[in-house]
C-alpha cells in the first residue's frame, strides 16, 4: 500500500468520525457557528452529512475526484467557524481548549485542503 492509499483512509476515517460527531454531539459544534448564519443546528447536521458522505465516497476511486472536492469546498465553507474559535475566549472556555490549540486547528486547514485537492489527481 503507498502512502497516498495510507492518506485516503486515515482522511477517510477523519471526516467520517467528525461528521458523526456532528449527529451524536450537535452541542459542541454550536458555539462555533458564526452568529450571522441562521439556521445553525440544521447546518450542523448538514456539514456533518456531508463530512460523512465524502469521508465515504473518498475510498472508492470512482467518486474520489468528487469527493476530494467536496471536502475542499467544505473546508473552506468552515473556515469562518474556525476562525470565531480564535477570537473567542468564551468559547474555548466552554469547550476546554486553549487559544493555541484554535490556532493551530485553524492552520490545519490549509493541509487539510491540500490532501483533499491532492486525492482529487489521478493515482
Amino acid at each position: 500500500m503507498d502512502f497516498k492509499s495510507i492518506t485516503i483512509i486515515l482522511m477517510s476515517i477523519f471526516y467520517i468520525r467528525m461528521g458523526l460527531k456532528h449527529f451524536t454531539n450537535p452541542t459542541y459544534f454550536l458555539p462555533l457557528m458564526p452568529s450571522y448564519i441562521p439556521y445553525h443546528l440544521q447546518l450542523i447536521y448538514i456539514s456533518g452529512f456531508f463530512e460523512l458522505l465524502f469521508g465515504v465516497l473518498l475510498l472508492f476511486e470512482e467518486s474520489r475526484f468528487y469527493a476530494s472536492w467536496g471536502l475542499v469546498f467544505l473546508l473552506i465553507l468552515v473556515l469562518p467557524a474556525n476562525i470565531k474559535f480564535v477570537n473567542n475566549i468564551e468559547m474555548q472556555n466552554f469547550l476546554g481548549v486553549t487559544k493555541k490549540f484554535t490556532i493551530i486547528r485553524l492552520w490545519l486547514q490549509i493541509p487539510l485542503i491540500m490532501i483533499a485537492y491532492w486525492h482529487s489527481l489521478v493515482p
